[in-house]
C-alpha cells in the first residue's frame, strides 16, 4: 500500500463549508478509487485548503472476463451492435455451445495512472453550496479560486491537468508545493507527504487540525482572561466558527467604553458575536465584563496593540448602533406594539402574529389554572410575549426575541413575573438550554409551543421523514422536558383540545391533530432512549390507555420497569408472553375466550390456586393504579409469578375435553386481562 495525498489550496472558504468539503473530499476520492481498495483515511480542513491522505493498493491487478453475446446466426445487426457496446472488434468473440461469447483482457493498471485519469473529473463534480469561476474562458467553478493542488502518491507527484480542453483556459497542473500563513510565513515549499506537509505547515505558522485550532484559541483566550479576573462566556458553536478563520490562532482583549455596559448583556453578547465573531465576558461576580476577546491570525510585532485598537473603534460603531434600537424601542410601549402584530403573518392558514397573540392569552390562562400560576399575570404576558417582534432590535438581531421582550416589559413596568415569562417563554430552544421554572413562565412557554404543536397540526404541516421545517419536534421535546422537569400534572390531551378550539373550524376538526398525543409519546420515546431508559416499558404502558399525563404515564413506566428489573418481574413477564401467545393461536381457532371460569371445571389444584390468586390480585392492582400507588401496584402484579410458574409446569392446556380446555382458555384471558391493566407485555422486549 502507498499514501496519496491530496491539497487542495484556495483563496479563503466559508468557515461552515470547511469539513463537509473535506468530507465529500474523502467520500469521493473512495468512491472513485474503489479498485485500489483504499482504507485509513484521514482528513484535515482550514481557512484556505482542504486535504485528504488515504492508503491505496500500489496497482489495479490485470484480469480477465467474458461476456455472452448473441446466439450464432443471430442477425448481423445484433451482433454489430454487442461489438459496438462493449467496443471490440469481431476478433475477439469465439463460439461457446452455440453463442457468440466476447473475452475481454484487462490489462493491469498502475495506482498513478488511474489516480491521474480520474482526479479532473473528480474535482469538476465536487459541490460546493455556493461557487465561482474565475480565469478567463475557464468553465471551472470552485468555492473561491482555486490556486495550487498538491497530488502525490508516496512522495512522487501524479501529474495531470485540470483543463478540461483546448477551450477550457484554466490549465491549473498538480503539484508538490503549497504555501504557508499569508501574512507570516507566505513563501512556497515542496512536500513530500501528509506528514511532511503538516510538520512543514506548522513551521510556516498554519496548525493543519481545526481541533488543534479550537484547542489553541480555546486555551490562549482562558489564558488571557484568567490573569484579569475574568471568564469567557461558553460559546462552542463560535469557537467552531473561528477555529475556520485562522490559520495562527493568537488571543487578544480589547476594552468596552463604559457608556456602552447598560445596554443588556444579551445584547452586547449577540451584537459581538453575531458582527465581529468577538467573545463575551464576564467579571468575578458573573456580571458582563468591559471586555472582549477576539482571534488574530497572526502575532502582531506590537503585541497587539494596532489590531486591538482598531477592533475596539470597530466595536464602538456597532455598540452605538444597537445604543439607537435600544433607546428608541422603549419610546414605544410594549402593549402599545400588540397591535401592529396584526400586519406580521404567522403562516398563511393560521392567521396573523396577532391572532396568535390572543391565542396564546387564551391558552396561558386555561393553562395558568391547571400548574398553579396567576391567570391574570399568565394571561397578561402572553399577550406581550410577540410584541418584541415589531422592534428594532429585534428586527437587527433575530436571536434576541424574547429576551428583548422581557426587558421592554420591566421598562414599562409589568411585574417581575410577567417580564420574566416573556423573556423566558421561548425556552427551552435545546437541549442545553433550561427550562422555565416560575409559574407564570412555565404557562406562557407551554401556551407557546402547545399552540405552535396545533397550529401546525391542524393546518397539516406535521414532520415528515426528517424534514422539520416549523421545528415541531423542538417544541414537542420542549413541552415534555418542562412538565418532567417540573414535575408537573397536566393532561396534554385536554389541553390540545383546549388550544384547538381556538382555530377556524376548517382547521379544528383536522384529521392530523389527533395524531399529535402519539407525536408526543414518540417524542419522549426518543428522550428516554437518549437518557438509556426503557423505551419499550414506556410504549408497553401507553398501549393500555390515551394518558396525557405524562408525570402520571412516566411513574407507571417506572414502576413496570423496576419490576422488570426483579427474577419476580422476569419470570412474570415471560409466562404473561406465553399466555398470549396460547390464546393467539387459539383464538385463531374457535374465536375469543372471555367467558368467565367455572370453577367446577377446574380439577387440578395449580389451575385453582391460579384462579384464587387472580380473583384477590385484580381488584387489588386496579385500585393501586386508581390510587397512583404504582410499586405497589407492582408488587400485588408480582404475586402472580407463582401461581403462574406452577400452572404451567404442571397443567396442559389444551386438554382433549372440549369443555376443560375452553375454560383454562378463559383463565389464560383472565391473566391476559389483569396484566395488561398494567402494560401490553408484549410490547416488551426480551
Amino acid at each position: 500500500m502507498s499514501e496519496l495525498f491530496i491539497e487542495l489550496f484556495c483563496e479563503e472558504i466559508p468557515a461552515r463549508m470547511q469539513a463537509p468539503a473535506a468530507e465529500q473530499l474523502d467520500r469521493l476520492l473512495n468512491e472513485a478509487l474503489s479498485a485500489l481498495s483504499p482504507r485509513d483515511a484521514r482528513r484535515w480542513w482550514g481557512p484556505r485548503r482542504i486535504a485528504v491522505a488515504l492508503q491505496v493498493a500500489d496497482v489495479v491487478p490485470a484480469s480477465a472476463s467474458s461476456e455472452r453475446g448473441p446466439r450464432e446466426g443471430a442477425p448481423e445487426q445484433a451482433l454489430a451492435g454487442f461489438l459496438r457496446k462493449h467496443g471490440a472488434g469481431r476478433d475477439a468473440l469465439t463460439l461457446e455451445n452455440g453463442f457468440w461469447v466476447l473475452s475481454k483482457q484487462t490489462p493491469a493498471v498502475e495506482a498513478s495512472s488511474l489516480i491521474a485519469q480520474i482526479m479532473p473529473g473528480l474535482l469538476r463534480r465536487f459541490s460546493w453550496p455556493k461557487s465561482m469561476r474565475w480565469g478567463g474562458t475557464s468553465a471551472f467553478a470552485w468555492v473561491r479560486p482555486l490556486r495550487r493542488i498538491i497530488c502525490v502518491l508516496d512522495g512522487a507527484v501524479v501529474p495531470f491537468d485540470l483543463a478540461a480542453g483546448e477551450d477550457d483556459g484554466h490549465g491549473l497542473r498538480s503539484g508538490n508545493e503549497t504555501e504557508g500563513h499569508r501574512f507570516l510565513s507566505p513563501a512556497s515549499f515542496p512536500v513530500s507527504g501528509a506528514a511532511d506537509w503538516a510538520e512543514k505547515l506548522e513551521a510556516a505558522h498554519v496548525l493543519v487540525d481545526a481541533a488543534g485550532r479550537r484547542q489553541r484559541l480555546s486555551a490562549e483566550l482562558a489564558q488571557l482572561t484568567e490573569t484579569r479576573g475574568l471568564s469567557v462566556v461558553p460559546d462552542t458553536g463560535l469557537e467552531d466558527e473561528v477555529a475556520g478563520l485562522v490559520e495562527f490562532p493568537v488571543a487578544l482583549i480589547g476594552r468596552i467604553d463604559d457608556s456602552f455596559m447598560d445596554l443588556p448583556p444579551e445584547v452586547m453578547q449577540v451584537s459581538m458575536r453575531v458582527n465581529q465573531r468577538y467573545f463575551a465576558l464576564r467579571g468575578p461576580d458573573g456580571a458582563a465584563a468591559p471586555f472582549f476577546g477576539f482571534i488574530a491570525n497572526h502575532a502582531p510585532a506590537d503585541g497587539g496593540a494596532t489590531i486591538v485598537a482598531g477592533n475596539e473603534r470597530v466595536l464602538r460603531a456597532r455598540f452605538s448602533d444597537a445604543r439607537h434600537f435600544w433607546d428608541l424601542d422603549r419610546t414605544t410601549r410594549l402593549s402599545d406594539r400588540v397591535a401592529a402584530l396584526d400586519t406580521v403573518t404567522f403562516h398563511a392558514k393560521l392567521g396573523s402574529q396577532g391572532a396568535r397573540a390572543h391565542r396564546l392569552e387564551r391558552l396561558a390562562r386555561l393553562i395558568a389554572e391547571r400548574v398553579g400560576a396567576d391567570p391574570a399575570q399568565a394571561a397578561r404576558a402572553a399577550l406581550l410575549a410577540k410584541a418584541d417582534l415589531t422592534t428594532g432590535m429585534v428586527g437587527e438581531f433575530p436571536e434576541l426575541q424574547g429576551v428583548m421582550g422581557g426587558y421592554y416589559a420591566r421598562h414599562d413596568g409589568e411585574g417581575d413575573a410577567v417580564a420574566d415569562a416573556v423573556s423566558q417563554h421561548y425556552q427551552p430552544r435545546g437541549p442545553a438550554d433550561a427550562v422555565p421554572t416560575a409559574p407564570v413562565a412555565i404557562a406562557v412557554a407551554l401556551a407557546d409551543k402547545i399552540d405552535t404543536l396545533a397550529g401546525f397540526f391542524a393546518a397539516g404541516e406535521r414532520p415528515g421523514g426528517s424534514g422539520d421545517p416549523y421545528a415541531l419536534r423542538r417544541a414537542a421535546l420542549g413541552v415534555i422536558r418542562i412538565l418532567r422537569e417540573n414535575a408537573l400534572r397536566l393532561d396534554l390531551n385536554a389541553v390540545f383540545d383546549e388550544a384547538a378550539q381556538a382555530y377556524p373550524e376548517t382547521l379544528r376538526g383536522a384529521e392530523d391533530l389527533a395524531l399529535l398525543p402519539g407525536f408526543i409519546a414518540e417524542r419522549l420515546r426518543v428522550q428516554l432512549r437518549a437518557e438509556g431508559a426503557r423505551h419499550d416499558v414506556l410504549e408497553a404502558v401507553s398501549a393500555t390507555g390515551r394518558d396525557g399525563d405524562l408525570v402520571r404515564l412516566l411513574a407507571r413506566t417506572d414502576a413496570v420497569a423496576a419490576l422488570l428489573g426483579t427474577e419476580d418481574g422476569i419470570n412474570l413477564l415471560a409466562a404473561a408472553k406465553r399466555a398470549a401467545n396460547i390464546l393467539r393461536i387459539e383464538e385463531k381457532k374457535d374465536g375469543p375466550h372471555d367467558g368467565a371460569v367455572d370453577p367446577a371445571l377446574l380439577d387440578q389444584d395449580e389451575e385453582r390456586a391460579l384462579l384464587a390468586a387472580l380473583d384477590s390480585a385484580a381488584p387489588a392492582i386496579t385500585a393501586l393504579l386508581e390510587a397512583e400507588r404504582f410499586p405497589e401496584a407492582m408488587s400485588a402484579m408480582a404475586g402472580l409469578r407463582a401461581p403462574l410458574d406452577r400452572f404451567f409446569d404442571a397443567v396442559m392446556v389444551n386438554d382433549p375435553r372440549p369443555e376443560v380446555r375452553r375454560n383454562r382458555l378463559r383463565l389464560l384471558s383472565r391473566i391476559r386481562e389483569t396484566t395488561s391493566r398494567v402494560a401490553d407485555f408484549g410490547a416488551i422486549e426480551g
